[in-house]
């Protein structure tokens, strides 16, 4: 049962949720359109949680050239899981995404 929140906590809930996914919204597009590189999006996760939260599957999909499949296929092959989130990549995965898309 989820917990009792007060009508105040419930709207801060409900704001930090629309930032969030304000900011994911904003990365993805910039990614598309190429204004933002990959290393970039893992240099912002360093110092911002809502970047470090985002499933890097979004990310990938986001990149210009790559649609579900190609992602989903390159994460398979990579050993990435299917929910794993950009602060949960190991450093391999980093480096081996990094250099696959610089």
């Amino acid at each position: 049962m989820p917990p009792k929140l007060t009508d105040a906590q419930r709207a801060a809930a409900l704001a930090k949720a629309a930032e969030a996914r304000k900011v994911r919204a904003e990365m993805k597009e910039l990614l598309r359109t190429g204004s933002l590189t990959l290393s970039e999006v893992f240099e912002r996760a360093e110092t911002d949680e809502i970047v470090a939260g985002t499933k890097i599957n979004a990310v990938l999909v986001s990149l210009p050239g790559l649609g579900k499949i190609k992602s989903k296929r390159l994460m398979e092959e990579h050993g990435i899981a299917e929910n794993r989130r950009i602060r949960g990549l190991g450093v391999r995965q980093r480096e081996t995404l990094l250099e696959l898309f610089s």
